[in-house]
């Protein structure tokens, strides 16, 4: 695989450990679970994304970059790293969040403002709509901004994820586990697709499920064709000779119920069963609602008992103080 070459700026601690939830699995008479705990990648309480920052601030440091934006909504995990990564390095930092400021910070919010960046409110718009025009304001003031993508989801993102993979892989032989499905939430993309990727690459036979979170689209294309298109890209862009389709595509929507950030039973539960049993936060708006997903595939039988399935916690923890009236209600 050619990317040894590509800057990289080390930001979190790996690999991340790799457990087995022995507890939950009696708890739901089901199969061997396992977890992938990004939750403790190091940076800003950890998560996920800051495996794809490494990459994305590494290439933005090349390009000798002193600014970065990007976006996401109010309570964005990818927001909080990417300012946490900005900080780290001496980076001016530019949020772009959906929504309206409320009166009290709290969540990844508060973190982001402790980290010292700079929040634009974009009302309806979350995804970074109203980045370009920032940009430019920027650059008048002399400044070099640099746009990580809505999630980190690029070519670079899903890369750092086909690491991932292969990270997972020397973890899973050196404890001789075996899995059949791998389990995530999928709502930007990249870690789907970098996945799909590594399932290619090494000539795994996981069935590699991402659990959607959001309803909406991504720069208007359907979020199906997105995440094939930037498995294809990303394989281009390490000189790999591989076409994905939408039959290598498992995306599971099955769960997405009001949609992006609302709270309800399924993600309670998820939340609750997880803390009681293993003592491991899941986060309100991702992970809880991949982790309700999966207990109802294996209380539906669409995972059976013989299988052996490891579910990647993404992190976002933080989130839980924002939706804590959401919570308590469920007690």
């Amino acid at each position: 695989m050619k990317y040894e070459h590509m800057p990289r700026e080390p930001l979190g601690f790996f690999p991340t450990p790799l457990v087995e939830l022995t507890k939950l699995s009696k708890k739901l008479n089901g199969p061997k679970i396992y977890m992938k705990r990004d939750d403790n990648t190091g940076l800003a309480l950890g998560g996920n994304k800051t495996r794809k920052l490494e990459f994305i601030i590494g290439d933005a440091l090349a390009q000798g970059a002193d600014t970065i934006v990007t976006a996401g909504a109010a309570q964005s995990n990818h927001c909080r790293q990417t300012a946490a990564a900005a900080a780290s390095l001496g980076l001016e930092c530019h949020l772009v969040l959906g929504g309206q400021e409320p009166e009290k910070s709290d969540g990844n919010l508060l973190l982001d403002k402790i980290f010292g960046c700079k929040i634009h409110w974009s009302g309806t718009n979350r995804k970074g709509e109203d980045i370009p025009e920032i940009v430019e304001q920027l650059k008048k003031t002399g400044k070099k901004p640099y746009v990580v993508p809505y999630g980190g989801s690029n070519e670079l993102g899903a890369l750092a994820f086909l690491e991932a993979f292969k990270e997972l892989e020397s973890q899973r032989q050196n404890i001789n586990a075996s899995f059949t499905h791998i389990v995530f939430a999928s709502s930007s993309g990249g870690t789907h697709a970098g996945l799909m990727l590594g399932n290619k690459i090494f000539k795994s036979s996981y069935k590699v499920v991402g659990i959607n979170i959001d309803k909406g689209e991504t720069d208007k294309v359907p979020f199906n064709q997105y995440i094939v298109s930037l498995a294809n890209n990303t394989a281009k862009l390490i000189g790999e000779n591989l076409n994905f389709s939408d039959t290598d595509l498992i995306l599971n929507a099955d769960y997405v119920g009001e949609g992006y950030g609302v709270i309800g039973a399924l993600e309670n539960e998820a939340i609750s069963m997880t803390a009681q049993t293993e003592g491991i936060l899941l986060d309100p708006v991702y992970t809880g609602r991949a982790m309700g997903g999966l207990i109802d595939m294996i209380r539906t039988g669409k995972i059976k008992k013989t299988d052996s399935v490891l579910f990647w916690h993404t992190g976002g923890a933080p989130a839980l103080f924002a939706y804590s009236n959401d919570l308590d209600a469920a007690q």
